[in-house]
């Protein structure tokens, strides 16, 4: 019966009344930042049905017009599932099938028919067609930024509470907290309970105060205020020496210099409230732990806050969290199994120790905020060398105070190594001999996020005594890309540093241009040009094919007046980076960095903005995208 139907056409009602057996809804659903998916939905009307995508009698199928800044992914699927009618796969009611495409250029259009035949039981129309056309477009900015979540500072903060626990402040509070709520409670479930409720009072004592800041600055001021905030943490000189210096603060404090804490009466006071009954007691113990462990946990807290205002505004509040958990999760993991206590190690010199180390490495990590400043600003006092000799040095007294060679005025007699300090020495020497080629030039890519970019070292093997020298192809700059900025770029490459510039050298070479959206104090940013733009592949696409525009959002470089920009809210902007993040911001969306944009020669961007990635086949893809897209 189907053969004979699909064979004939008759028609159901009066001549020259089209016939419609299904009604169709053509939508898009966006699967990632430039992959989405094509949904072409059917409403069969009551009687009918239609054949599926692979049936021999007249298959449902759509038809594409030429792909312009998109290409298709796979095959189109059925999402509803058929039904057998006579041996045929058929639908009845609804038809659901879809096509995945990646879009290659920063929008496009995709059209063409859906074309199919209907029956019933006892006639089928003619091939009926629809025509279609969707649009589609590269992400919002946000949505291009959500790659580049900063898990390594969830787990920095992460790591960070649990050595806040082996600080003497707070480690010997361990057994004596949790005993005193596993005896204070009539039931084990009662201790248990209570001291779930001391962990999660702990969390968000240290997580609402900051969210309730934050939150309030964005409510109040909105996204813009609230970045700006942000930016001027992250890059002004002010607030990153400050930073340094307080660093250096609570390493000395570490060191058993001197102590910081807080006045003893807001102590006391806390620990009167703990004697109340019921969750209100349990709070005002949490309060106590908190401020009595501040000498300790102060630094740390810092540290973990002060990198994580260099982000997006919601990571100080998840970095906190992060802390908080790993700070508060032993406390609820030996109420719940107090057996565990008489495993614990007993107090003593070990966790002086344990704080020293954590000296070294304040020590260490200060020095970045010295760094963003001394970049920002072209001040020229730590490149990369000074910065690698002062690592090497701290690091080398580190390990040295690990095998006992070095004692300070709180340490016990070291009489002999254990396993475990020769453990870490060993794996502190090594770390150190990992870095010694670095005076030399050696990349060392998995400190590139940390250190100053290798363009601010006097001296590198196979370069003379003047670095990365080279002249570029318009024959406007040389020195590694140095120009009236002081500003360069990495890796040899040559370049601008406004999107003025690198536009009239796209129109003079007919290249594509590559707008690198960093800055000076972007750890992100330096892992990106050490391990994804020096692979040969790219690196060469980007020396050859692209027009480069390094556009440094933290630059306070004061431009002539000619150059200044006035915003729509009548704000004048006069240094570089200001101007930089404005024009990303309006004009790309973007609002972080690192981020990158493909543009014609007229302007026009040829790719979504691409993020944080270290995907180096994506990054070629990426690349090789703009150029399909030029042609």
């Amino acid at each position: 019966m189907a053969a004979v139907c699909a064979a004939v056409a008759v028609y159901g009602q009066d001549f020259g009344q089209p016939l419609k057996t299904v009604e169709w809804q053509v939508s898009t659903e966006r699967t990632g930042d430039d992959t989405f998916r094509i949904i072409f939905t059917g409403n069969i009307e009551k009687g009918w049905h239609t054949y599926n995508l692979t049936s021999e009698l007249y298959p449902t199928a759509v038809l594409y017009d030429d792909a312009v800044g998109y290409s298709f992914s796979g095959d189109l699927y059925e999402i509803t599932t058929p039904v057998d009618y006579d041996g045929d796969p058929v639908f009845y009611d609804k038809i659901v099938i879809a096509q995945e495409v990646r879009l290659e250029s920063a929008k496009a259009t995709v059209s063409g028919e859906i074309t199919w035949m209907a029956c019933t039981e006892t006639q089928c129309a003619s091939p009926e067609y629809k025509k279609f056309s969707v649009s589609i477009s590269a992400a919002p900015a946000d949505e291009n930024e959500a790659g580049g979540f900063n898990w390594a500072l969830i787990i920095e903060a992460i790591l960070w509470g649990f050595a806040a626990l082996l600080t003497p402040c707070v480690f010997p509070m361990v057994p004596m907290t949790v005993s005193f709520f596993m005896k204070g409670s009539s039931t084990p479930a009662a201790g248990r309970f209570k001291a779930s409720m001391y962990g999660l009072f702990i969390v968000l004592l240290y997580t609402v105060p900051i969210s309730v800041i934050i939150l309030l600055t964005r409510i109040l001021g909105g996204e813009t205020v609230t970045a700006d905030i942000f930016n001027w943490l992250a890059t002004h000189w002010l607030p990153n020496i400050i930073f340094f210096v307080v660093f250096m603060i609570f390493a000395a404090s570490f060191f058993g210099a001197f102590e910081i804490t807080l006045p003893s009466s807001i102590v006391n006071r806390s620990d009167k409230g703990a004697d109340k009954g019921g969750l209100l007691g349990i709070f005002f113990m949490a309060l106590t732990l908190v401020l009595v462990s501040f000498s300790c946990t102060g630094p740390i807290v810092g540290s973990v806050l002060i990198k994580a205002t260099q982000g997006e505004f919601w990571e100080p509040m998840l970095a906190m969290l992060a802390f908080s958990l790993a700070f508060a999760l032993p406390f609820t993991i030996l109420a719940l199994f107090p057996s565990l206590l008489k495993n614990l190690p007993k107090s003593g010199g070990w966790l002086n120790s344990v704080k020293v180390v954590l000296g070294f490495i304040e020590v260490a990590l200060g020095l970045k905020f010295l760094s963003v400043a001394d970049q920002t600003y072209h001040w020229g006092i730590l490149d990369r060398e000074v910065y690698l000799a002062i690592w090497i040095v701290v690091f080398t007294l580190l390990g040295f105070y690990l095998l006992g060679k070095i004692r300070f005025a709180h340490d016990d007699k070291v009489d002999h190594v254990s396993v475990k300090r020769l453990a870490l020495a060993i794996a502190v020497f090594s770390f150190v001999v990992y870095m010694i080629p670095g005076m030399f030039g050696a990349p060392l890519k998995a400190l590139s996020g940390y250190l100053p970019p290798l363009t601010s070292q006097d001296f590198v093997i196979g370069a003379g005594t003047g670095g990365n020298v080279s002249v570029t192809g318009s024959g406007q700059q040389a020195d590694g890309g140095k120009n009236r900025f002081g500003l360069h770029l990495p890796l040899g490459l040559d370049g601008y540093f406004t999107i003025e510039e690198g536009l009239a050298a796209a129109k003079e070479t007919g290249k594509p241009v590559f707008i690198d959206i960093t800055g000076h104090g972007c750890v992100n940013c330096r892992e990106m040009e050490s391990r994804v733009w020096s692979d040969p592949q790219v690196l060469d696409i980007l020396k050859n094919d692209y027009i480069i525009v390094a556009l440094y959002t933290d630059d306070k470089t004061r431009l002539d007046e000619s150059e200044w920009v006035t915003t729509e809210s009548g704000d004048v902007l006069k240094d570089l980076g200001r101007i930089n993040s404005y024009i990303v911001r309006t004009r790309f969306g973007v609002n972080a960095q690192p981020n990158y944009v493909l543009m014609s020669p007229d302007g026009e961007v040829l790719a979504p903005v691409r993020g944080y990635d270290l995907s180096i086949p994506g990054f070629v893809e990426f690349l090789e995208s703009g150029l399909a897209n030029m042609k």
